[in-house]
């Protein structure tokens, strides 16, 4: 339902909103929400990793220009469309790309760079560390970075004081509270689904390690302290207030949510917070979320388990690249169209493109790609070479190209998922896709359906993303009484709803099959193009 522009105005000006930003890999993006959880005004601020000495990293005046940045965007969307200042809000939810490592000494300075969930740099820790908790660390996660540390003798680690994500980072700094919601949180350490706090065997055993490398601290003592959805993490403080908006206008004092992750704030803009229910998003990366029912039956390196910002456990199969090799092909198609003088808008580019890919043959007519761009776990990948092959008979045409890279942006999520479904049983009542891989109606869905043999939904209310979810997590937290988040969601935030589902094509599932085992067939390619194309 719209909203009008006197009722949003009188929200804002009352304060009765609710803000998120969340720190997505390319895009900062904030989004003003009112009562009702309809959109107010957004805001954004384009940004990109850098690899650096080896390392994906952002540097902290990246993080903080960025967000500035994108604020000021949002204050000036609310000035121009309503003609006011924005002075004050609700609550406001900061979220960011999960995992990594930020540490920091007792001083609150950054020890080393900040390392991104997309370093592949951690397998030796990853590898030990699974094995001694019986539980599977990914190369992403907090503690394998901690720990591949410790191997490497690094020096800082001695004189770590707090750990945390960029979300936890951020919210810290912004309220003095070293918190972390409960999802984002299940990517820093695994988290007992019975006290739903970390996993106290687990730390006990790591500690043992840190002791006969003669660590100062124990993990406890240097982890943020776990919140679940709904509780209250603090306030926005004047120093904090000046951070996010220099300018003065923004109010100190105001109530701030647990920060998340970008998996738990996409669940939540999706409606997949219950048992059964399952999410994609696809974008520079690649995840897919399963709410469960029962435990797995057994440890797969394929599959995190991490948990919703409720802190119900979720199976989580995660991959590192997606679109990036995509929108890397589709403006060097730009360049060319504009060699003959042709002008257009990027959006429109991208919907031909795309659009043009269902004409091609079901199973790409022989042409196979890898889209990565930096390693890939789920296929046994540190480094990444994007790369295309084709048979010297294959169908060469645009139009098999580019339903060939739609194909490839799936693939690694096909693999982890098969795990899930045919190997687990695990039973799904809905499956919604989010992200920019599906900003082209009906493309992006009709593929993944294919990729995962299952309807594909997409809500019309997930148009803002992660960063609406985060707003929603803030809303959460103000107005819910007693509800848990699941209810809340369903009775208040996606009770009328709207979106389209595509069911999977049967010559396009046969097609992607068949794509499938090239795709795994000729993984040797790609291996010999990591090894013999150095930088």
């Amino acid at each position: 339902m719209e909203i009008s522009k006197e009722k949003a105005l009188s929200a804002i000006e009352s304060g009765e909103t609710y803000l998120g930003i969340e720190l997505g890999s390319t895009r900062i993006k904030a989004v003003l929400i009112d009562s009702e959880h309809r959109p107010l005004a957004v805001g954004g601020h384009t940004w990109e990793n850098r690899l650096e000495n080896g390392i994906w990293t952002y540097t902290l005046d990246d993080i903080w220009t960025g967000l500035r940045g994108c604020y000021a965007s949002l204050a000036e969307n609310v000035r121009s469309q309503y003609g006011v200042p924005l002075k004050t809000v609700g609550a406001i939810g900061i979220s960011a790309m999960m995992h990594g490592y930020m540490a920091f000494d007792e001083e609150g300075t950054l020890l080393a760079p900040f390392r991104t969930w997309r370093n592949t740099i951690t397998g030796e820790a990853a590898e030990q560390l699974t094995a001694l908790f019986g539980f599977n660390i990914p190369q992403r996660w907090s503690i394998a970075h901690l720990y591949q540390s410790m191997l490497n003798g690094e020096e800082h680690v001695s004189r770590i004081r707090y750990l945390t994500t960029l979300s936890g980072y951020i919210h810290w700094q912004l309220t003095g509270q070293k918190v972390l919601g409960i999802g984002d949180a299940s990517g820093m350490f695994p988290i007992d689904d019975a006290t739903r706090e970390y996993h106290s065997r687990m730390v006990a055993r790591f500690d043992e390690l840190a002791a006969k490398r003669r660590m100062p601290w124990k993990l406890a003592e240097i982890l943020p302290r776990i919140l679940p959805a709904g509780a209250e993490a603090g306030e926005l403080t004047e120093e904090g207030a000046r951070r996010l908006d220099p300018t003065g206008t923004l109010s100190a004092g105001i109530p701030m949510c647990p920060p998340e992750g970008d998996a738990g704030t996409g669940m939540v803009a999706t409606n997949g917070v219950r048992p059964r229910t399952g999410n994609v998003s696809a974008g520079t990366s690649l995840f897919a979320m399963v709410v469960l029912e029962k435990p797995l039956s057994r440890v797969y390196p394929e599959i995190d388990m991490v948990t919703t910002p409720a802190g119900d456990a979720v199976a989580m199969v995660h991959c590192n690249n997606c679109t990036g090799d995509l929108d890397a092909w589709v403006k060097l198609f730009g360049e060319a169209a504009s060699l003959l003088g042709a002008t257009f808008d990027a959006d429109a580019l991208y919907s031909k493109l795309l659009n043009i890919a269902l004409q091609g043959d079901a199973d790409c007519g022989g042409l196979v790609s890898y889209n990565y761009i930096s390693g890939e776990h789920m296929t046994g990948f540190s480094e990444g070479r994007p790369l295309f092959v084709r048979l010297p008979n294959a169908a060469l045409s645009l139009a098999n190209f580019m339903r060939t890279q739609l194909y490839a942006a799936c693939a690694t999520l096909r693999i982890g998922m098969q795990i899930l479904l045919e190997k687990e049983h695990v039973a799904l009542d809905s499956i919604t896709g989010h992200g920019g891989f599906f900003k082209v109606p009906g493309v992006g869905q009709r593929i993944m359906a294919a990729a995962m043999g299952a309807p594909i939904s997409v809500m019309a209310t997930a148009g803002e993303g992660g960063p609406w979810g985060m707003a929603v997590l803030a809303a959460y937290m103000r107005k819910a009484q007693g509800e848990t988040l699941a209810d809340y969601l369903d009775r208040y935030v996606f009770a009328e709803a709207t979106g389209t589902v595509v069911e999977p094509d049967a010559a396009d599932s046969a097609g992607f099959d068949a794509f499938i085992q090239r795709y795994q067939a000729a993984m040797a390619a790609e291996r010999a193009a990591v090894e013999a194309f150095k930088a």
